[in-house]
């Protein structure tokens, strides 16, 4: 219930201590006429759903091409690795760091 915003409390001027109320808790639910009307969120809150969803797409993309996917089309690990010159220890001695 502390993410519903009465569209009165914009009415009353209240405007900016509802931004710094969005900026703390990352969103509000904007009431109007007791019906939620819209979502206020933080810039980070919306570019985190952004990059959710868009993960989320190639996520989809990649189980279906590997549902798809016949034996030819894929190539073991050693084989691409072979092609490119490059040895597992290559790889184990690069420090990699996930977001």
């Amino acid at each position: 219930m502390n993410s519903l915003v009465p569209i009165s409390r914009f009415n009353k001027g209240e405007a900016n201590k509802i931004f710094d109320e969005v900026k703390e808790a990352g969103f509000k639910i904007v009431l109007k006429n007791n019906t939620p009307t819209c979502v206020l969120l933080t810039p980070e809150v919306y570019e985190q759903m952004l990059e959710t969803i868009e993960e989320y797409r190639l996520l989809l993309e990649a189980e279906k091409r590997m549902k798809n996917a016949k034996p030819d089309d894929l190539i073991s690990q050693d084989k691409v690795l072979a092609e490119l010159g490059i040895s597992k220890a290559d790889l184990d001695s690069i420090e990699v760091e996930l977001e």
